[in-house]
Parts: structure tokens; C-alpha cells; sequence
């Protein structure tokens, strides 16, 4: 047997635009998978932190100066010459314009939308992630009454709404399966994804757009469903989150982050121990969830998560 490949840090910045576009760079000639697309960044100098060589890579590389940053994903993967591991940012701004310094090509693109092939493989995933809002809805029927909560679901839709959990665990089977037709054929109207919760078959059976999984549910399972465009896994722990990246988790909510209604009693995480558990860094977006609005978003992202999940704030 040969010897285990040495672990290669790298520090990668998606830059990210006013209007949600990112940048790709080209891998120029020379390097391995020259031509590929990737995001800018590159190797940890010795003592140097993930943040320091993001700034000093994207300098070198692009000529800009990185003015606002977050630490989002961390993606480890080998490749036949080295196995990396890539600690992503998202970058919100800088100062200068972004030009090649190095000989590589660069392209802004729209999630969902590439128009740059190939894309290098560890960056894959980066880009599911990148189509995720930054505040995700789930539904509160069980607080507001059916006919309230479609209403407001009407009105969140018409504001642009994008992502919606439908999470009623008071209802049985068949109410909670004729909400879930309800709610999707006013969703498809608006291009708003639905996710129905620990629901597998019904997700598949009426081609919602995929499901989020209890911490309970999830670890039943030895690999990521069939049929599931999107999958979401709840968590409060290191293990839950290790088997949402065990079975393919597009991304994970953690919490509680404060005190919130659905859990009077429990004592919260806190900002300090939704920071713990991202402390290792996970392959895809975390959302904290539990008692908070949208002007916690940024908190979120500064300690590495994507946004926030919100269920009684999101209907205000």
C-alpha cells in the first residue's frame, strides 16, 4: 500500500456580485487540469490562516484587495496528483476590478445558469450551494391556522419567496399530504421550490422539489434518496451533521441558536455553540435556525453558515 496522500489547504473566494452573479478563473497552461474552471484562490503558505491566503491569492491572481469575506464550505477532495482541502468564502466586496494576472481567463456567471465548461470536479457541489437562498421558510400552519397561513403564504410568494420546508408534524398523513398539494400548486406559480418534510415517498409522488429530513430520519438511512432534487437535514450535533454528509445532504439547519417558542425549556445554543459546530467546516451550507430574523443573517455568515431557517419569523 502506498502512503497516504498529504492533505493540501486551500483558500478559495467566490466572489459574488450585487445582482448574484460569481466569478469563475480559468486554470491557465501549465497547471494541473489547465483549461478546467475553478474558483481563485490557492495554497496555505506555512503558519498562514485560510483567510490571509485568500486575500493574498486573490491579490496576486486578480489584483483586488478583499474588503468583505465569510467563511462558508469546506470541501475535501482527491484528486490523482493530491488530495485537497478547500476552505471556501464567499467575498461581498473589494476594492479594484478583477483581471488576470496569472494568464487565465475569468467569467461571471449565474448560478444555475453556467455558460464555462469543464467546471473542476471538487467544485461541483460549491455550485448547488450557491443556488440556495440565504433564508429559508418553513411553514407554520400549526401557529396560524390553515387558512391564515396560506394566505401569508400567498403574500410571501408574491415578494419573492424561494424556498419553503412544509413542516406541520401535528397533522396526519392525509391532511398533511392535501396541504402539500395546495401549497405546491400555488408555489409552481412562482418558481418557489417546496421541500416536504420527512416525506420521502410524497415528495416523490407529487414531484416536489425534494425534502428536509429530521436528525432522526436522516440517520435511518445509508445513502441519499433516490428521486430528491434538493435534500436538507435538521441538526444539533457533530454526529447529525456527519450523517448529512454521510447519505448527500445538499445542506443542514443547526439549532436552536436562541430561544424560540417551539422549544420553550430547552436551553439554546448560542451563537458560541452554532460557531462550534461549524468549527471542523462541512461540505455543504449550514442554515441556524431558532428564534431569528432576517437581521441575523449576517451573524450567521460570519461564523460560517449560509443564512437563516426561519418558522414564525418568516410569516410576520
Amino acid at each position: 500500500m502506498g502512503k497516504p496522500s498529504k492533505i493540501v489547504n486551500v483558500a478559495a473566494g467566490i466572489l459574488i456580485n450585487g445582482d448574484g452573479s460569481f466569478l469563475l478563473a480559468s486554470r491557465p497552461a501549465g497547471k494541473a487540469y489547465a483549461g478546467y474552471w475553478e474558483f481563485p484562490g490557492g495554497k496555505l503558505e506555512a503558519g498562514e490562516t485560510a483567510y490571509a491566503a485568500l486575500v493574498r491569492e486573490l491579490h496576486e491572481e486578480m489584483g483586488i484587495t478583499v474588503t468583505a469575506a465569510t467563511p462558508w464550505i469546506v470541501q475535501t477532495f482527491s484528486y490523482p496528483h493530491a488530495t485537497v482541502r478547500l476552505h471556501f468564502f464567499r467575498v461581498t466586496a473589494w476594492q479594484g476590478e478583477p483581471h488576470p494576472r496569472e494568464g487565465q481567463a475569468l467569467a461571471w456567471q449565474t448560478p444555475g445558469a453556467l455558460t464555462q465548461s469543464p467546471i473542476l470536479p471538487a467544485n461541483g457541489p460549491i455550485l448547488r450551494g450557491l443556488a440556495l437562498p440565504d433564508t429559508l421558510a418553513l411553514s407554520n400552519v400549526a401557529g396560524l391556522g390553515e387558512t391564515a397561513w396560506l394566505a401569508r403564504l400567498d403574500a410571501a410568494l408574491e415578494q419573492g419567496l424561494s424556498m419553503l420546508v412544509l413542516r406541520e408534524p401535528q397533522l396526519d398523513a392525509g391532511r398533511y399530504a392535501a396541504l402539500a398539494r395546495l401549497t405546491l400548486a400555488r408555489a409552481r406559480q412562482h418558481g418557489c421550490r417546496v421541500l416536504l418534510h420527512d416525506a420521502i415517498t410524497l415528495a416523490r409522488e407529487l414531484e416536489a422539489d425534494g425534502a428536509q429530513l429530521s436528525a432522526r430520519a436522516a440517520s435511518a438511512l445509508q445513502m441519499r434518496p433516490d428521486g430528491l432534487h434538493w435534500l436538507g437535514v435538521s441538526a444539533h450535533t457533530p454526529d447529525e451533521l456527519a450523517v448529512a454528509q454521510r447519505i448527500g445532504a445538499d445542506y443542514a439547519c443547526i439549532g436552536h441558536v436562541k430561544e424560540t417558542a417551539s422549544h420553550p425549556g430547552a436551553a439554546p445554543l448560542g451563537w458560541s455553540g452554532y460557531a462550534g459546530l461549524l468549527g471542523q467546516g462541512w461540505p455543504f451550507p449550514v442554515y441556524a435556525i431558532g428564534g431569528l430574523a432576517m437581521a441575523d443573517v449576517a451573524t450567521a455568515q460570519q461564523y460560517g453558515g449560509h443564512g437563516v431557517a426561519q418558522l414564525s419569523g418568516a410569516w410576520l
